[in-house]
């Protein structure tokens, strides 16, 4: 079992309600860590500090990582240091949105 990728997988059905790519693809993950216990923990930003949804976006992440088969318990920090830009999506967000 490898916990750090089905986290990915689930973070990829995470979806910014601005823009129609996953959270995982738009590089607002900056950070994924699973300790011993199978907690997992996940640093990221949001693409506007002030983003109207963000406690919902927050609570979809948490829910996606906690139903993911063998962790125990999640902890999403919201960070806003480096500030996002779209270089920090993959290359398939950025096809998807026509940027390449």
């Amino acid at each position: 079992m490898n916990l750090e990728r089905d986290i990915v997988r689930a973070l990829r059905q995470v979806y910014d309600p601005e823009i129609p790519v996953n959270i995982y693809d738009l590089g607002l993950v900056y950070e994924l860590k699973v300790d011993e216990d199978h907690k997992a923990y996940v640093k990221m930003t949001l693409t506007a500090p002030n983003c109207p949804l963000a406690d919902q976006l927050i609570q979809d992440v948490n829910d996606a990582v906690r139903d993911v088969p063998g962790v125990t318990d999640a902890r999403i920090e919201l960070v806003f240091e480096p500030q996002w830009d779209k270089s920090m999506m993959s290359e398939e967000a950025m096809l998807e949105l026509g940027l390449l």
